[in-house]
């Protein structure tokens, strides 16, 4: 399905939650919705679906005005943070329902293979009461797949799920999708999530569309600094900098080398991943001193951050790395890894891609 939405704009009273947007979804793609809560996710896959009606603006599916169509009446299938099954039915009839609804043959072998997909064949004679929240969750999963349905909606659906729980799902979900008939959105707060799914990428901020494309382009040269913000986790470190002939000018004194556009503004921001910063010089590195203030292991990585003569920075270390608190210490950056945003926060230089 190609979904698109023609200058959609939601209101509810007094209160804007979509601002005027056009989008149209690559078909049989997935797009990830990107933002923090309250970012206007949600808002926008219920218009999508066809539970609210836009304030504004018109929704098409493969040309066809459905902006009216009520979702009993599309061919769509979601799947929420909740673990919504039916509760008095079993796993196998949980997900067999949508086929019956159709009317298909081969019900069992269907339901067998979707469960083996999502690892549940031992629950499928089980109420979902009896399973924990992982186990649901895939229930529910199973049953949209079931359904074969042209858009499939996914608002944040891993959420709830633990740490481990959601690792595991994001990793099937993907091999789910690829090469799938589905049109899929699916909703998150986490970056990583987008970067894990692929696809396509729409980034959302205070109910605005702020960008969309590739998944690897947003991520890559995000065009202003609140896409930056959004689709960065550590956040990017942001310093304030000032032009000079060939360069900034940082806090400390500190100089980058950089071939800036002919006119630049006198303020910029200069902005600079976490994996961008290593502790190990390479020639051509710009060396920031400072002070250990916080090591912390998350998974195979360590973050460390740093207080320095430009301000606080922090460094996400490939491997277990242990630090002193207090201890000095100096980060390295090569120039060309680093952003530069323009005073209103727009993109102006962004890290050469090898």
């Amino acid at each position: 399905m190609e979904l698109t939405l023609e200058h959609i704009e939601q209101k509810v009273g007094a209160q804007t939650h979509l601002y005027p947007l056009d989008l149209t979804l690559v078909p049989r793609a997935v797009t990830v919705l990107l933002g923090a809560t309250q970012a206007g996710k949600t808002t926008l896959m219920r218009v999508m679906a066809g539970l609210d009606v836009p304030s504004k603006g018109r929704v098409l599916a493969d040309g066809v005005d459905v902006t009216g169509l009520p979702v009993r009446e599309r061919n769509v299938a979601m799947v929420y943070q909740q673990f919504i099954n039916y509760p008095s039915m079993t796993v196998a009839n949980n997900i067999a329902s949508p086929l019956k609804l159709r009317k298909e043959t081969n019900i069992a072998a269907r339901v067998n293979e979707l469960a083996a997909k999502l690892h549940i064949e031992p629950f499928l004679q089980r109420l979902p009461a009896e399973l924990s929240g992982g186990q649901q969750q895939r229930v529910a999963l199973a049953r949209a797949l079931a359904k074969n349905a042209p858009l499939m909606l996914l608002d944040e659906p891993l959420v709830n799920l633990d740490y481990k729980l959601r690792e595991e799902l994001r990793d099937e979900l993907s091999q789910l999708f690829a090469g799938g008939q589905s049109t899929v959105v699916y909703a998150t707060t986490e970056p990583t999530e987008a970067l894990l799914l692929g696809g396509y990428t729409a980034v959302l901020d205070g109910g605005e569309l702020l960008q969309y494309g590739p998944t690897a382009e947003v991520f890559r040269r995000p065009r202003s600094l609140r896409v930056a913000r959004a689709f960065s986790d550590p956040p990017m470190n942001l310093v304030n900098a000032t032009a000079q002939p060939g360069g900034l000018l940082l806090q400390g004194g500190v100089s980058l080398q950089l071939t800036l556009p002919a006119t630049p503004d006198a303020t910029m921001t200069l902005g600079v991943r976490a994996g961008a910063l290593r502790v190990h010089e390479r020639p051509g590195d710009v060396a920031l001193a400072g002070n250990v203030e916080l090591a912390e292991i998350a998974g195979s990585d360590t973050f460390v951050h740093v207080h320095t003569a430009i301000g606080e920075l922090v460094a996400q270390l490939t491997g277990v790395h242990v630090f002193t608190l207090g201890e000095p210490i100096a980060l390295y950056l090569d120039p060309r890894q680093a952003y530069v945003f323009d005073a209103p926060g727009n993109l102006l230089m962004a890290p050469e891609v090898n």
